[in-house]
């Protein structure tokens, strides 16, 4: 069976061979398999180390410090901690949160439950570019203002906010931020102490690393961050996060990130060359429209609607590419993408919208055959459609 080419890695990413190789040494008897909360024996000293030193390399590529990293399940658990634990903490200091109408739905649905428990939510609209302006933002707050959570890359339409001026407008104000950083991390430079975050997110299958785990970066200094935990059973991750650590995935988002780290530059060069290609030619197509602003955006996504075309046609039309339609957790509705609402764009683009993020096994023949059959389906949908006589033919 032909496999299509895979154009969704903002769902999610192989595993590099080097991660699963290092996952490998946590599994079985003849491995370290050990318990690390077991500190009586060696199985449990040697997973012990394996975890601090899978902590040391999440931190590195954040410029964070060891002992602020958290583990979790993955960024959704870690969005919940951060959100849920900073308003639960701080809840005598104020109830209020800023965040924006685009977050990905581990934000948004954790805020729709903190109004239920009488927290109050701003959720600012973007620009029709997908960016939150910062007076808007200046604009929202209030005395009751505790935290600001805007992603730094939106896992839909793929802008890159603003983080640095956001995080200094909110340690002026002294309001915690935090960004989920699950589509940026190992894709950009990120600096927590430079972009004044306070914690972060992230996720290990977002970066070549398995699925099920992630971590949450919670500042130390010059003040400690504290967060009322959302499990409880246990003093593993220092009472913050309890349950057994799960020693092989760890591991491989360790190795992740270490890779990612090594090969920022690299990778960016490769896929960006992709990306750009991709996007000049189907910007020759007419009623072809970039979602996002074309500028500040990470170097692997386009988001891109095609005029005059039925959505759920187009995407079943497009069987040899493995793509999206928006987000992996909206998949299964066939509503149109509350991203793509929020900035402005109208229901029928919306529904006939794909988004294509390229990662680092895509090659350039996929590429040009990608491009092909794209422009092929597009005009084939189009000469049956009853509105291709509205559309001008250069």
């Amino acid at each position: 069976m032909k496999l299509p080419i895979y154009l969704d890695y903002a769902a999610t990413t192989p595993a590099h061979k080097e991660v699963v190789e290092k996952m490998q040494k946590y599994l079985t008897y003849e491995t370290d398999f050990g318990n690390p909360s077991s500190n009586n024996h060696i199985y449990g000293m040697n997973s012990k180390d394996a975890v601090e030193e899978a902590r040391r390399q999440v931190a590195k590529l954040i410029n964070a410090k060891t002992q602020e990293i958290v583990f979790t399940s993955g960024a959704t658990e870690a969005n919940n901690l951060a959100i849920k634990g900073v308003m639960n903490f701080y809840k005598l200091r104020g109830n209020h949160i800023i965040t924006a109408q685009t977050e990905h739905k581990a934000v948004l649905d954790t805020c729709k439950y903190l109004e239920t428990q009488g927290c109050v939510v701003t959720y600012l609209t973007p620009g029709k570019n997908g960016l939150v302006n910062l007076e808007n933002i200046k604009a929202a707050i209030t005395d009751k203002t505790i935290l600001i959570s805007i992603m730094h890359v939106n896992n839909e339409i793929g802008v890159i906010q603003d983080i640095e001026s956001i995080g200094k407008l909110a340690r002026e104000n002294n309001i915690l931020f935090h960004t989920d950083a699950v589509q940026s991390a190992g894709k950009l430079e990120l600096d927590v102490d430079k972009y004044n975050i306070d914690l972060l997110s992230l996720s290990g299958h977002k970066m070549y690393g398995p699925k099920g785990i992630g971590a949450l970066y919670i500042r130390s200094k010059p003040k400690k961050i504290r967060l009322t935990p959302q499990m409880h059973g246990g003093s593993q991750e220092k009472g913050i996060r309890s349950g057994t650590l799960a020693t092989h995935q760890i591991a491989g988002l360790g190795e992740a990130c270490k890779l990612a780290r090594k090969n920022l530059n690299i990778n960016f060069q490769k896929i960006k060359k992709f990306k750009d290609k991709i996007w000049s030619e189907l910007s020759k197509l007419d009623g072809v429209y970039l979602n996002g602003d074309i500028e500040n955006r990470i170097y692997n996504n386009l988001n891109i609607s095609f005029d005059f075309v039925e959505g759920e046609a187009l995407i079943a039309s497009l069987y040899d590419l493995a793509l999206s339609s928006g987000s992996a957790c909206n998949s299964s509705t066939q509503e149109a993408s509350y991203v793509l609402k929020a900035i402005g764009v109208n229901s029928n683009l919306a529904q006939a919208s794909i988004r294509i993020s390229l990662g680092l096994y895509i090659t350039e023949a996929e590429v040009d055959y990608a491009i092909k059959f794209i422009k092929t389906q597009v005009e084939k949908l189009r000469e049956i459609s009853p509105l291709t006589s509205s559309l001008a033919i250069s």
